[in-house]
């Protein structure tokens, strides 16, 4: 009996060795828009400018911590309006030439 118990939790732990992560945290991933600069972030006015390589038409979805959308837009330009945004963490969805990305944008 002991043996099975022995070989049972050598298997479960071998298993969460294996299943552990080995991606190094410091690698960059590259954007999937070229050029994508959201700035200022932390942000504390009322709009925050999202510029590209290209700066083509974009769709903006703006999600609160809770995956609730509170923001959504469509630009031309590079300029967002965020005024009616309460401070807070949110998420922010850009998508532009059928390119879509999401970046975190903080409100002070």
């Amino acid at each position: 009996m002991k043996k099975i118990y022995l070989v049972l939790a050598l298997v479960l732990c071998s298993t969460m060795l294996l299943a552990q992560d080995t991606t190094d945290s410091y690698v960059s991933v590259p954007t999937d828009i070229a050029g994508f600069k959201l700035y200022p972030n932390p942000a504390s006015g009322n709009s925050v400018y999202i510029s590209t390589k290209d700066n083509l038409y974009k769709e903006i979805i703006i999600y609160n911590v809770f995956g609730k959308i509170v923001l959504v837009d469509k630009i031309t330009h590079n300029t967002l309006n965020i005024s009616q945004l309460e401070p807070g963490v949110y998420v922010l969805q850009i998508t532009e030439n059928k390119k879509t990305m999401t970046r975190k944008l903080v409100i002070v």
